[in-house]
């Protein structure tokens, strides 16, 4: 039996995680910023300018170019994917499911969506509105 803190150590141990600043780096180069909150965090928080919005339920089955439901800009393995949730816990985690379909490039905001803030980097008000809604079903039915 494993205890959450011991997933989350052994997640981390293998992630390369950005401080905001970075982060904020790579998204420049073309890493694709992934807001894993639930809506009513976002609206309370804030949101990340130009930040994809895939709550953490759908995340791999949105992100695995594999997928039927996956969204366009998973386009293949490579993709840098830099998962960021209120704190950087749950998207440390987020980032390791990734890392185990074969996204090698994910990881996650050191800090999450506070530090991003406390950095001063850009925000803005956060809506509930629609996030991966609009893409294909989770799950197709099998017959």
């Amino acid at each position: 039996m494993t205890a959450v803190g011991d997933l989350l150590a052994a997640a981390r141990a293998r992630l390369d995680r950005p401080d905001p600043r970075r982060a904020a780096a790579l998204a420049g180069d073309g890493a694709l910023l992934v807001d894993t909150r639930p809506g009513w965090q976002r609206v309370e928080e804030g949101a990340i300018p130009g930040a994809l919005v895939i709550e953490r339920n759908h995340l791999e089955w949105r992100l695995d170019p594999t997928s039927d439901a996956r969204i366009p800009q998973a386009v293949d393995h490579d993709v840098t994917w830099v998962l960021f949730c209120s704190e950087g816990y749950s998207s440390s985690l987020a980032a390791a499911s990734l890392q185990d379909l074969g996204l090698h490039r994910a990881t996650d905001i050191d800090g999450g969506f506070r530090a991003w803030a406390a950095a001063g980097l850009p925000t803005e008000p956060g809506q509930e509105g629609p996030s991966d809604a609009t893409r294909p079903p989770l799950h197709r039915a099998s017959r």
